[in-house]
């Protein structure tokens, strides 16, 4: 069954389609959910209620496109996760001793590949995990976190420069040498 078929299925309350929908974008909306939250126990709680949210509101959403459906379900996802830290008053603004003197033209970790950056995000400070995947994996500008995290735009770039300096030093720990690559 194609996915759009499988759309309207679900749409219209089918739990056979609704049950495949969720498996074929159950494992990719999990990954997210665990670069937000330490806790597999909470991420999977986070991704229940993402879906739930995704088969309520179905009907309005309008299919252009296997990209567009992965983008929608994504983007409640990733409110879910952020509603998650607020009603557990985790999300915080840390400071990291000595990251206050980091140039703002260092990009430590510009040349890792994702999957390399992935398996240390989750030992990140909440507050530095949730700018740095807004920013990074998410795509969004600092105003638009600021605006979703109730906090300054510099705050958003401060936190997002110290989670970067945090992962150098997490890779530094682990023998890992980072060769800052030079400006240009």
């Amino acid at each position: 069954m194609n996915i759009s078929d499988q759309i309207e299925d679900a749409r219209s309350g089918n739990a056979a389609a609704q049950k495949a929908l969720f498996n074929r974008l159950a494992d990719p909306m999990m990954a997210l959910c665990c670069r937000y939250v330490k806790n597999r126990e909470d991420a999977e709680e986070i991704l229940l209620d993402g879906f739930y949210k995704v088969f309520s509101h179905l009907s309005g959403f309008r299919y252009q496109g296997e990209a567009a459906l992965y983008a929608w379900i994504k983007r409640i996802m990733v409110n879910e996760c952020l509603m998650f830290l607020r009603r557990r008053h985790s999300f915080a603004v840390l400071t990291e001793a000595g990251t206050e003197t980091v140039s703002r033209e260092e990009e430590p970790l510009a040349d890792l590949s994702a999957a390399e950056i992935f398996d240390l995000i989750v030992r990140l400070p909440v507050g530095y995990r949730t700018v740095f995947n807004l920013h990074v994996r998410e795509g969004m500008e600092h105003r638009e976190i600021a605006g979703l995290l109730g906090i300054a735009e510099g705050t958003s770039k401060s936190q997002l420069r110290k989670a970067k300096l945090l992962l150098r030093k997490m890779l530094s720990l682990k023998g890992i040498q980072y060769v800052q690559r030079k400006n240009r």
